[in-house]
């Protein structure tokens, strides 16, 4: 298999993204994330939205001291702020919290009080995209917790691809996963979650923009509800 260095052009890391994703389909999350800590080693990094720390987990299995970005909004509740500590006090990781260019007192001055409810999208863009895009600038490849079953938007969800936006590669590890996958591992490695998943929250994004989730929704429905919204920009 053809290596990150090999690929000195982005078509060719395009192509090993690509190779990788067919390869890998069948292999297990641990099997995965072997391949890109082999192929990238401290040029690939884990995203957390600190809603479970589920693949900030198995990347400490294959890599002690990974790093793990975590964006700090401004907007998150106190218990998602708690886990993003709990994780860094507890794992063998090495969280990284990336912040957006303006406070939210300063975006409130500059765009008005309550952006997230008269413009969603370029809220996510300031306070999540941009300081993304500005925090993955140092790695050719991280990996998300994205899965197959969340929602329709991510059914396609390869477990390697290429990540077009950002020229990177991207690693969704757990893409086949089922939520009873995710709870047996949670269970087995006394993995930390975030207490509002017991709170009958299924997706925690910013505080303002998410809601508990009623029976029979998606594990996606209760953000952004209301609004034809189903994703922050940092994934489609």
């Amino acid at each position: 298999m053809t290596t990150a260095q090999d690929a000195g052009t982005e078509a060719e890391l395009k192509a090993l993204a690509e190779q990788a994703g067919r390869d890998l389909e069948d292999s297990s999350a641990l099997e995965i994330l072997q391949w890109a800590v082999d192929t990238f080693g401290k040029e690939f990094c884990v995203t957390s939205s600190m809603e479970d720390a589920v693949v900030a987990h198995l990347a400490s299995r294959v890599l002690k001291g990974v790093d793990v970005v975590f964006l700090d909004t401004g907007y998150h509740f106190e218990e998602t702020i708690g886990t993003r500590d709990a994780v860094a006090a507890v794992m063998d990781v090495n969280v990284i919290t990336l912040t957006p260019r303006q406070t939210v007192a300063e975006q409130d001055a500059r765009y008005g009080p309550k952006l997230h409810d008269r413009d969603p999208d370029l809220c996510c863009r300031l306070r999540k995209v941009q300081p993304l895009e500005e925090g993955l600038k140092g790695y050719r490849a991280w990996a998300t917790g994205l899965r197959r079953d969340e929602s329709p938007t991510r059914a396609n969800t390869p477990v390697v691809g290429w990540d077009d936006k950002r020229r990177k590669v991207k690693v969704s590890p757990i893409a086949r996963w089922t939520q009873d996958d995710v709870d047996a591992y949670v269970a087995e490695h006394g993995v930390l979650t975030n207490p509002l998943l017991t709170d009958g929250y299924a997706s925690v994004g910013c505080a303002p923009c998410t809601r508990r989730v009623l029976e029979g929704e998606d594990a996606r429905a209760g953000r952004w509800a209301g609004r034809g919204k189903t994703e922050c920009g940092l994934h489609g």
